[in-house]
């Protein structure tokens, strides 16, 4: 600006005009030059802040980012995988004048829960489950009854020494929470209560994993305690236990499997087989416990369940003409209800 302004100076217009006039102008350009020279500074000043802040901006968002990752990264490699599964059905009858015949009201509620929280980390893995089923009906004719009865929660703690393959030990409680009654006639008989019989197991030994839906544990040492708390039950001498007592100790092999596969879309089968031969008495009768859950999503929170049951124990020997022998022992459930899963 300042050499254009002397250019300016010996052009012909300083011919034509007036020396103040020169000198106005000649002011004015270097005033123009130096608010020229500051307003480029202040410019480059901005432009370098611009710069600057769109740096901090990224820097910001990778961090974002990699917390992000970081957080879903340390989420994925939880140490710990729990989860909720509960069925609720429920039917109802009524009958009028129905020439067919049958109960004129009849209601039934049966539920389904099962809980679990497995840990895995390293070579450790601890898989603890809580399953509790109960049921319940009421008829003009039989009155009101339950129908099922039963808890079981297994805690099995396992060190890997292979891919496929733990050193584990394991305990199981096993009992129903309220009073089991026979019927026979219109006579009730009082034949099963909480803890009566109730099963404590502790076993180690070797546990095996394949896949994530399968796994098989062997023991050759387990201890087992048998428990009737019930007064009337103890003092009958039943599940083993002798009359008076309520404990019995047995030990003996157990085996468990446990399988679970969605054998088709929205169809789960859930299943779980307890062996134990008790050494100290008959151990060629092995006592069995078979649980079989068959669920099949309808849809979003409706579901057809079947559970079969089975249970084979030589010492329950309530059975038969004179209610002094063992049996198969056959429970099955058919139900469609509600689900709720988390």
């Amino acid at each position: 600006m300042t050499l254009f302004c002397n250019l300016y100076q010996i052009s012909f217009i300083k011919v034509l005009m007036p020396i103040q006039t020169i000198k106005t102008m000649k002011s004015t350009c270097t005033r123009l030059s130096k608010y020229c020279l500051s307003l480029l500074m202040l410019l480059l000043f901005v432009r370098q802040l611009y710069s600057q802040d769109n740096v901090i901006q990224n820097l910001q968002k990778e961090s974002a980012v990699a917390s992000k990752k970081t957080i879903i990264q340390s989420d994925s490699n939880s140490s710990w995988k729990k989860g909720l599964l509960y069925n609720l059905n429920f039917s109802q009858s009524s009958l009028t004048n129905w020439s067919a015949g049958g109960d004129k009201f009849s209601v039934s509620v049966t539920s389904i829960l099962n809980l679990f929280a497995r840990y895995a980390r390293g070579k450790d893995n601890w898989d603890n489950n809580f399953d509790f089923n109960l049921g319940y009906v009421n008829s003009t004719s039989l009155g009101a009854r339950k129908n099922d009865d039963r808890f079981d929660l297994v805690s099995k703690y396992g060190r890997s020494i292979s891919d496929k393959s733990n050193i584990a030990v394991l305990a199981n409680l096993r009992s129903g929470f309220f009073k089991g009654f026979s019927y026979a006639d219109t006579k009730q008989t009082l034949i099963s209560n909480f803890m009566s019989p109730g099963y404590l197991l502790l076993s180690s030994g070797l546990d095996y994993k394949p896949s994530s839906n399968f796994s098989l544990f062997l023991s050759p040492a387990t201890a087992r305690w048998v428990f009737v708390t019930d007064p009337v039950l103890s003092a009958k001498g039943v599940y083993g236990v002798k009359a008076g007592e309520t404990m019995n100790t047995e030990v003996g092999a157990f085996a468990t499997v446990n399988f679970m596969k969605e054998i088709a879309p929205n169809i789960v089968y859930k299943g779980k087989m307890d062996l134990f031969s008790n050494y100290l008495h008959k151990p060629g009768n092995v006592d069995l416990f078979m649980a079989n859950l068959v669920s099949i999503k309808l849809s979003k929170i409706l579901n057809l369940s079947w559970a079969v049951d089975l249970i084979y124990d030589d010492d329950a020997r309530l059975f038969g003409p004179k209610q002094v022998s063992p049996a198969l022992q056959i429970k099955s459930l058919i139900g469609v209800g509600l689900q709720f899963k988390r």
